[in-house]
């Protein structure tokens, strides 16, 4: 069975030739959306999918506009609105060392240097200077935001799905 990877969500139509706008959750848009690329579109997590080829892909301020095969008019992708965009397993590339995709950080356990378990990362934000992890705390209270920097982020064991975090002051409210 293949694993399929959160990679953009469409939220709306753009124009009257079927195009799509996309916000993306992917720092490879340009790989993910290139023409020829598989995708599939899924309004729930639960369904089977409708599987499309990328066949025009450009920016257009903060969005990605897409345009799949097959799909002309905008009455062919008025249904697509509020999907779900998915890459399979295959297409995703070796990353560098020290690079992670967000499927591989979600779910991770944070624990501190000293071995108390804060919780496990939930979200993943993009700011301009960096990732934010969210991480929903273990025995509940308010979500913990992480940057994905040097300075507190330690260790990242994928395999283990641990991530070892340094608290800088003032990062987590102690409620």
């Amino acid at each position: 069975m293949t694993n399929w990877y959160k990679v953009g969500k469409i939220v709306n139509t753009h124009g009257i030739r079927g195009e799509v706008r996309v916000i993306s959750s992917t720092d490879f848009a340009e790989e993910r959306y290139a023409p020829g690329v598989g995708l599939l579109i899924r309004q729930t997590a639960d369904e089977q999918g409708t599987p499309v080829v990328v066949k025009h892909h450009r920016r257009h301020k903060n969005f990605d506009l897409l345009q799949f095969e097959g799909y002309d008019s905008i009455n062919d992708v008025e249904a697509f609105k509020g999907s779900t965009l998915f890459v399979s397993e295959e297409q995703l590339d070796e990353l560098d060392e020290h690079e992670y995709y967000y499927h591989e950080i979600i779910g991770c356990t944070v624990v501190t240097e000293e071995g108390e378990t804060l919780g496990n990362v939930k979200e993943i934000f993009e700011t301009g200077a960096n990732d934010v992890w969210v991480v929903q705390r273990a025995g509940g209270g308010k979500d913990i935001l992480l940057p994905y920097i040097e300075d507190v982020v330690k260790e990242i064991d994928v395999e283990e799905k641990q991530i070892t975090v340094r608290l800088l002051e003032g990062l987590v409210d102690e409620d």
